[in-house]
């Protein structure tokens, strides 16, 4: 096998210990493994203290880590998509990147079997590996709350997303889908909603090497939120579809109601017609919430498509001047 270039890209956030353990662990594993022996490894990360965390200067003291600082803290989700758009220009087709938890929560043991199946079809520069959680160490608490929110979440996209941030793919896909505007809103959920060909590896959650976590409940419900905001297009398609069967049942209810008490005799209950103000209202609402998602849909597709003629201009632009 020829050389290649893995890079290992983690967001970090007063991790400096923790990743310091991770990347030993990553060098010894790739060593170890027979179909990696040849493989260099460049490891990037995303300081998302903006910087205040002086620990990270220990970091660049090393020949093969890069420290990408944004302006701001950025949330883990943000600061890998940074850090990746950062390195876009740096990146040959052939390159092989790993997105991953600074932590250890993604264990580097699990790095050669993601990369397996890209190594394998060495041709196919398109495939998607993501880790399929199999084994979770949370509280039974979380474990619960994660059900229930497991549920929600297949219930309004028709899908589930159990990946987290380990994944691995080719720098060629990288530099065509990370300008898609929903990689701005949430990385792991938006691998998925692309609809790339995604190839699921089964991947223990492993345990912190240092440190402890610093999601709290509040920020778990945000990283929720933000994990549906790339399947706007799916969760407004399928509100429409029961928005409009409930405005439809509304009207049929309200003529049937109207009919009954016009064309016969038959005696009407007195709670019928609260009954019938109560299902034209719900009628209504259903239909003003079909019209804001009909907007909201119609936004959503028009922004996927932002700012595509100006990355085939940059594209083409470093094509000639290869070419020159």
């Amino acid at each position: 096998m020829s050389d290649v270039r893995l890079w290992v890209l983690c967001p970090c956030y007063n991790d400096v210990p923790a990743f310091t353990i991770l990347r030993n662990r990553v060098l010894e594993i790739i060593d170890q493994t027979t179909s990696m022996q040849r493989t260099m490894v460049r490891f990037v990360v995303v300081d998302d203290t903006a910087g205040r965390n002086r620990d990270v200067a220990q970091l660049k003291a090393t020949d093969d880590t890069t420290v990408i600082t944004p302006p701001f803290n950025l949330g883990h989700q943000r600061a890998i998509v940074y850090g990746l758009r950062m390195i876009l220009p740096d990146l040959d087709d052939s390159d092989l990147i790993v997105t991953m938890d600074a932590d250890g929560e993604d264990r580097p043991e699990d790095v050669p079997r993601l990369l397996e199946p890209l190594l394998e079809a060495d041709d196919d520069y398109q495939a998607v590996c993501v880790a399929r959680r199999t084994k979770r160490s949370e509280s039974f608490g979380f474990k619960v709350m994660y059900t229930v929110f497991r549920t929600m979440f297949r219930g309004l996209t028709g899908t589930t997303v159990r990946s987290g941030n380990f994944a691995a793919y080719r720098g060629f896909l990288a530099r065509r889908i990370l300008q898609h505007p929903y990689f701005d809103l949430c990385y792991s959920s938006t691998l998925v909603s692309l609809d790339l060909d995604i190839n699921p590896v089964p991947c223990e959650r492993g345990t912190r090497y240092a440190g402890h976590s610093r999601m709290n409940l509040l920020r778990l419900i945000m990283h929720g939120v933000r994990m549906l905001m790339p399947f706007t297009d799916r969760i407004a398609v399928r509100a429409l579809i029961a928005f409009s069967s409930i405005f439809g049942l509304g009207l049929l209810l309200a003529l049937a109601v109207v009919a009954i008490r016009v064309f016969t005799d038959a005696a009407i209950p007195g709670w019928t017609t609260f009954t019938l103000l109560g299902i034209l209202l719900l009628s209504f609402v259903a239909l003003g919430n079909f019209v804001v998602l009909f907007a909201v849909f119609s936004h959503s597709r028009g922004l996927s498509l932002a700012n595509l003629e100006e990355w085939n201009g940059r594209r083409a632009g470093s094509t000639s001047a290869s070419a020159d």
